[in-house]
C-alpha cells in the first residue's frame, strides 16, 4: 500500500488548484495556521514563491489573517536560495514526519489502575472541551475559543473519534481519531505536562490499537521534537518528510 502525506487528513477547503498548488481556506477557523495556506505540487522557484508569498498575504489580510504558510512536496529538499529568503524573512521552518503501524506491532503496555482511558460521550464532553480549552490558550483566547467550536463539530462527525484519559479520575491528556476505510489516523494526541512520563500517552495510543485493529494506524510527528523517537521505539514505520514554513506578521 502507498501511503502519504496525501492520505493525513486536512481540516480546510481547497478553494483554488493550479498546476503549482493547492490553496487550502476554513473560514470556520481563521486562526488555525495550518487549515490556512498553500500546499505546492511541485518545488517552486524562488520568485514563483515570492508571487505565492504575496497572493497569499494580500488574500489573507482581506480576511483579517496575519500569517502566512507553505507546505512543500514530500521528500523535497528546499533549494538552498528559498531557504535563503525563509530565513532572511523569519519564516519558522519545519520538518513533519509520517509514520505508520500495524495495531498488532505497537509494544504491549503496563496496566496502571490509576489511568482510565474512555472515548468521549456526552457525559465526557464537557471535560474534554475543558483540558483542551486550557492546553489551547497558550496560543490566545481566540484560537482557544475557535477551536472549541471545531471539536464541538467534530463531536458530531462519525469519522472523528475523541478520546480521553483520565489519572486518579481527573482529565489527563486526550487524543482524537480520524477514520477511513484503511486508516486510523492519531491527531492532536498530547498529555498534560505536570502528568508526563506516567504511560498515558502509550496507553491512550494502545486503546487506538486495540479498538481499530483492521486499519493501519498513522500519525505525523515534528521531525525534530522529542516524540517522533518515542514513536520509533514503539515500533512505527518512517515513510516520508515534508517542510512546512511558516511566518506571522504583526498587525
Amino acid at each position: 500500500m502507498n501511503i502519504s502525506f496525501e492520505n493525513i487528513d486536512i481540516i480546510g477547503n481547497v478553494i483554488n488548484e493550479n498546476e503549482l498548488y493547492k490553496h487550502y481556506h476554513y473560514p470556520e477557523m481563521l486562526s488555525r495556521y495550518s487549515s490556512n495556506f498553500i500546499e505546492f505540487k511541485i518545488m517552486p522557484t524562488l520568485n514563483e514563491l515570492l508571487e505565492a508569498e504575496q497572493f497569499m498575504r494580500d488574500f489573507h489580510l482581506k480576511n483579517g489573517q496575519y500569517h502566512v504558510e507553505f507546505v512543500f512536496p514530500q521528500d523535497k529538499e528546499i533549494a538552498v536560495e528559498l531557504i535563503e529568503h525563509l530565513n532572511n524573512q523569519d519564516y519558522s521552518i519545519e520538518k513533519n514526519e509520517l509514520y505508520v503501524i500495524n495495531p498488532s506491532e505497537f509494544p504491549e503496555v503496563k496496566v496502571d489502575k490509576d489511568i482510565c482511558v474512555e472515548k468521549v460521550d456526552s457525559v465526557r464532553l464537557m471535560e474534554y472541551l475543558r483540558i483542551q480549552y486550557e492546553l489551547d490558550l497558550q496560543y490566545g483566547e481566540n484560537f482557544a475559543n475557535e477551536k472549541q467550536d471545531l471539536m464541538k463539530r467534530n463531536y458530531n462527525n462519525e469519522n472523528v473519534i475523541q478520546i480521553i484519559a483520565y489519572y486518579k479520575d481527573m482529565p489527563a491528556g486526550a487524543v482524537d481519531v480520524i477514520l477511513t476505510e484503511e486508516f486510523a489516523e492519531i491527531d492532536n494526541l498530547f498529555v498534560l505536562e505536570s502528568l508526563q512520563r506516567k504511560g498515558i500517552g502509550s496507553i491512550l495510543q494502545k486503546f487506538v490499537m486495540d479498538t481499530y485493529k483492521d486499519r493501519k494506524v498513522i500519525l505525523v510527528a515534528d521531525g525534530d521534537d522529542t516524540p517522533r523517537e518515542m514513536y520509533q521505539r514503539q515500533n512505527y514505520q518512517y515513510l516520508g518528510f515534508q517542510y512546512e514554513v511558516l511566518k506571522v506578521y504583526n498587525e
